[in-house]
């Protein structure tokens, strides 16, 4: 098994595939094969497919083979994050409760995909409901960082994380409530994309909340532009999706002229020296690009982030909430204390979470009028451990909130319009990786992309060579 043929690019497999250098089952196999050989200690994935996914790569081949291939992503892999619908498959949301659904229809994201040639050879592990940050459940046990096994892959998309960081798949999908893809984005050294709200199709009922987006990971820009091009646009079930479509450009003007803002810790965060050391790094390559980068004070504070808490802990904690009664023995220690607190959860809270969202865009709004994109940490520490459960966290001997107070994800959740992007910043004494969010103004996707594509064509893509891919 080769490691350059697992971390090819889904553009450099699709012009093998074209040229027939490369055949869809050959990558596969290797996939496969590497799932299999770091099963433990990463344990990315749930219930797998393997036999259909090769009869599907066969017929890929086949189809390249005539010059026809079916779409944009014919014989690519996808790993799936295991709370959306594949019809007549299993979908276990982490959860010893839930873990024998099986729903009748397949999640528009799934179809999308599939009609265009994906192929779902896999499911990834999610902590149960998706309610963590790190990913590990009574269902499915610990799922850890290629990079560092001691340490999460972050979550909720962490097994989508960890697959992509260990070279089981070409693609994967991620949703993101309060950090979800850019967590483990960050933690696993990956492209994540929390794309604005409406932009990509969820299933009910959660399309209905606008801390809720559904959006692509990968290791390259491009890739997460090909992934999310196939993800976006309207869909007839669901009444929160944006029409007309958006179709991502893939090359983009320099950046000569640009204003950006940074801040380090958005007002109220605690980030460690290591992870500010590797923001300041990537500030300089934006310098170099020929942007002006300011240091900026963005007038939050504490309240940001009790805002994003008690908005969570209202709709998202209160959907778990009514599983109390005949379930609490069956779940996850951490799903089941969040579940608890949310029955205190008042509808004052909830309204007063919606005045600290308005406003923060106050304030965040007039500053992206100023400055074409705002960057940020994505996590105050490079991760936590695998097994971290959610209680007494600290960063550098401050206390911080147990949940996500490493995370500096939740509030671009609460100002859901605008796109954020994950790259990697560096890497950590512990091999972990760090990240760097890109925000940019409301529904102009295409700015973050913009900075990206110009960030990871001077700074280097990850995954490329020996150097930049974990030693696992």
């Amino acid at each position: 098994m080769s490691d350059d043929l697992i971390y090819m690019s889904a553009t450099e497999a699709l012009r093998r595939f074209a040229d027939r250098s490369l055949s869809p089952l050959e990558l596969l196999d290797a996939q496969i094969a590497r799932a299999e050989a770091v099963k433990d200690p990463v344990n990315a994935l749930t219930d797998c497919y393997f036999d259909e996914a090769r009869s599907a790569a066969r017929a890929a081949a086949d189809r390249w083979a005539r010059g026809a291939p079916l779409g944009a992503l014919d014989g690519l892999t996808v790993a799936a994050k295991d709370e959306s619908y594949i019809a007549g498959k299993r979908t276990s949301f982490g959860s010893l409760i839930t873990r024998d659904f099986v729903p009748e229809e397949t999640s528009v994201n799934n179809e999308r995909i599939m009609a265009q040639g994906g192929i779902i050879h896999a499911r990834t592990a999610t902590p149960e409901f998706s309610c963590a940050g790190v990913t590990w459940s009574r269902l499915w046990g610990v799922t850890r960082n290629p990079w560092n096994p001691e340490m999460t892959p972050g979550g909720s998309s962490g097994g989508s994380g960890a697959a992509l960081a260990a070279g089981m798949t070409t693609l994967a999908t991620g949703s993101d409530i309060g950090g979800s893809i850019r967590i483990p984005a960050s933690c696993c050294g990956l492209v994540g994309y929390k794309p604005p709200y409406g932009r990509n199709p969820d299933d009910p009922p959660f399309n209905l909340d606008f801390f809720c987006h559904t959006g692509p990971m990968a290791r390259s820009v491009a890739d997460t532009i090909l992934l999310q091009n196939v993800m976006c646009g309207p869909s007839p079930r669901d009444i929160a999706t944006l029409y007309p479509k958006l179709e991502l450009p893939t090359a983009y003007p320099d950046l000569k002229g640009w204003r950006i803002a940074l801040s380090m810790d958005l007002g109220s965060y605690v980030v460690t020296e290591e992870v500010r050391a590797n923001t300041r790094a990537a500030a300089r390559i934006f310098r170099d690009l020929g942007a002006e980068v300011e240091e900026i004070d963005i007038g939050w504070g504490p309240e940001v982030q009790q805002a994003c808490w008690d908005y969570l802990s209202h709709l998202f904690g209160g959907s778990m909430a009514q599983l109390l009664s005949e379930h609490a023995c069956d779940m996850t220690p951490y799903c089941r204390d969040f579940a608890a607190k949310a029955q205190q959860s008042q509808v004052t809270d909830y309204l007063s979470a919606l005045e600290t969202a308005n406003a923060a865009y106050r304030k965040l709004g007039p500053l992206l009028e100023q400055f074409n994109a705002l960057i940020c940490p994505t996590t105050g520490i490079p991760a936590v451990a695998a097994d971290y459960d959610m209680t007494g966290l600290e960063i550098d001997g401050t206390p911080v909130r147990p949940e996500l107070g490493w995370a500096l994800t939740t509030p671009f959740n609460m100002l859901s319009r605008c796109p954020v992007l994950q790259l990697p910043s560096g890497v950590a004494a512990n091999g972990v990786p760090t990240g760097l969010q890109i925000v940019g103004p409301s529904y102009r996707d295409a700015v973050v992309f913009q900075a990206a594509m110009a960030f990871e064509t001077a700074r280097g893509s990850w995954y490329q060579s020996p150097e930049t891919r974990p030693a696992l």
